[in-house]
């Protein structure tokens, strides 16, 4: 139940002033944390994680956070205050966001317009939520599936919301225009204004017999599990949109869609910029002096790679074809190694003497960036 819910502010520990780009890194931090992948087996940080995606649903949507704002969990929960609809009563999909046009209707708005789009088809809602894949999955492409909450149409009334058998009654009050006009004495004479027909809640229809299996709302909500297609070169953060598969719509409104943001693990060795990859490669004292023949690794796996003599510690090589994949495009991008001579350590006196004799034999003129650093420290 909405009572039971925590602030979705506090969920995602931000300030109810915070920008669009702090919700995103909060949420960003939080689903990263508490993600399934991350805590196999664990149930709490499941729980988290799902109370995380509901909190940035809301929040990241600008229409659904004013909503929210204004009204807290009435005003975001597809299934709050969508009652019977009995006399008296409100009915299915009432929109809180319609009360502003209630005051802009007295002084001349348009609110039967704003009536007509409620008691119109409606599009659905849209469903955020996240998937975590590999380095590897992000650069060749996978599939994943993903479960999401969702409200659905009513399988036994077809989304009317009456019982099997019945249909709703046309409002006697406003005969189905959903507003009714009021007549008011003011010091500047009679005038008219339109608001919410308090006897059908501005649906337009009263229905006498609820559908049983949804309570008079025409959407149940279900648990849905949906296969995801992830592209091959895609980056963290980045979004799929799966249209349709989000919330069912209203009066016969197409449904929302499945908005999914992609985190991606960081590699042990690898780093990405866009299409390129970037790795650091160790090689000996040796190798940097004589050059060889190098197995460097790669998104494809191993290959071989021919060092030059004399190579310098952060030299950096090109292997061309070897990064990410482009985007829904053709083509790959670099990888980038950049080499780092390892020093040898535990040297035995046998070693040292060598090496100190092999050092003295090549003379100044072979350690040019030293000779010209100290020539430049004297000047």
């Amino acid at each position: 139940m909405a009572q039971d819910k925590r602030d979705y502010y506090e969920v995602l520990g931000v300030s109810r002033d915070a920008s669009e780009d702090e919700i995103k890194k909060a949420y960003k931090k939080l689903a990263r944390k508490y993600h399934p992948d991350m805590n196999p087996g664990d149930k709490e940080a499941e729980e988290k994680f799902k109370e995380v995606n509901e909190a940035n649903e809301v929040l990241s949507d600008p229409e659904k956070k004013a909503r929210y704002d204004q009204f807290g969990f009435a005003g975001v929960d597809p299934s709050y205050g969508a009652g019977a609809g009995g006399a008296g009563g409100y009915g299915a999909g009432f929109d809180f966001g319609d009360l502003g046009d209630i005051f802009g209707s007295f002084f001349g708005g348009g609110f039967g317009s704003a009536a007509a789009r409620r008691n119109g088809p409606q599009r659905g809602e849209s469903i955020r939520a996240s998937v975590a894949i590999s380095f590897t999955e992000a650069a060749f492409g996978c599939e994943k599936e993903v479960t999401v909450e969702r409200s659905e149409q009513c399988p036994t009334c077809k989304g009317n919301g009456c019982a099997p058998g019945t249909t709703p009654e046309v409002c006697p009050d406003c005969r189905g225009s959903g507003t009714v006009t009021r007549a008011q004495r003011t010091p500047f004479g009679v005038m008219q204004s339109q608001t919410v027909c308090p006897k059908c809640g501005g649906t337009g229809k009263i229905i006498h017999q609820p559908c049983p299996d949804c309570s008079g709302r025409g959407a149940v909500r279900k648990r849905k599990t949906i296969k995801v297609s992830i592209p091959a070169g895609i980056d963290d953060g980045q979004t799929i949109s799966l249209r349709g598969q989000g919330h069912a719509g209203r009066n016969g409104g197409p449904s929302g869609d499945l908005l999914i943001t992609v985190m991606v693990r960081p590699h042990e060795i690898f780093r990405r910029d866009g299409t390129a990859v970037f790795c650091e490669a160790p090689i000996t004292f040796t190798q940097a002096v004589l050059g060889g023949e190098l197995e460097i690794p790669t998104i494809d796996g191993k290959v071989k790679y021919a060092i030059p003599e004399g190579t310098q510690t952060g030299t950096v090589f090109r292997l061309k074809g070897k990064g990410i994949p482009v985007l829904n495009g053709r083509g790959r991008g670099d990888q980038y190694v950049t080499v780092t001579i390892e020093t040898p350590r535990g040297l035995n006196k046998e070693q040292k003497d060598a090496l100190r004799k092999f050092s003295e034999s090549l003379g100044e003129n072979n350690y040019e960036k030293q000779k010209s650093f100290f020539k430049k420290f004297h000047k």
